[in-house]
């Protein structure tokens, strides 16, 4: 019975050790991304048009969506469009990383909007395709949203752009996932 137990905690302590692992806060991302011999690949991975209306940062290497949406396809339960899985997300990881000269040993580090629905999901998703060292942005790009008072509801919290790092309200074309250049 010892020996289950001991299994069972080695075991729980493994699972939260990844977890704490595979996450990472916005400013340690920059500093990494800015360094001159930066072995990461920074990915954005919302959706273009999300970026279009919520902002951007050009740290980022590139913007690989992660699930996309359907305009096509409405979730009546969510009251939304409903999000696909991009199903050539490994292989256009795969592609953004050889251009920098990286093998799927190398850091990517994910960011979608709060961290939790793409960011984490995408990161969890490489590390099961291939990439042992997918990381996320913890609360993404726009934080988490205030749970009381009068402002209740916006992120204006923690995240990238609550954290004093540069961001815009424009897109750089280089970096965006664009279909009309394929």
């Amino acid at each position: 019975m010892k020996r289950v137990l001991l299994a069972m905690a080695l075991g729980l302590s493994a699972l939260g050790a990844q977890a704490v692992e595979m996450g990472a806060n916005a400013q340690d991302v920059y500093a990494e991304v800015q360094k001159a011999d930066s072995k990461v690949l920074f990915v954005d991975v919302r959706d273009p048009l999300e970026i279009m209306f919520v902002g951007f940062t050009d740290a980022v290497h590139v913007n690989i969506p992660f699930l996309m949406v359907d305009k096509n396809a409405w979730e009546d339960k969510r009251g939304v469009f409903k999000l696909n899985q991009n199903p050539d997300f490994v292989a256009q990881i795969k592609s953004a990383l050889e251009k920098r000269g990286l093998a799927t040993d190398a850091e990517v580090i994910t960011m979608c909007r709060s961290g939790s629905e793409r960011g984490e999901p995408s990161a969890a998703f490489l590390r099961a395709n291939g990439f042992p060292n997918a990381r996320y942005v913890i609360h993404g790009f726009q934080g988490a949203a205030l749970k009381d008072g009068p402002q209740a509801g916006f992120r204006l919290q923690n995240g990238w752009q609550n954290s004093g790092l540069p961001w815009s309200a424009k897109m750089n074309p280089a970096k965006m996932y664009r279909t009309d250049l394929k």
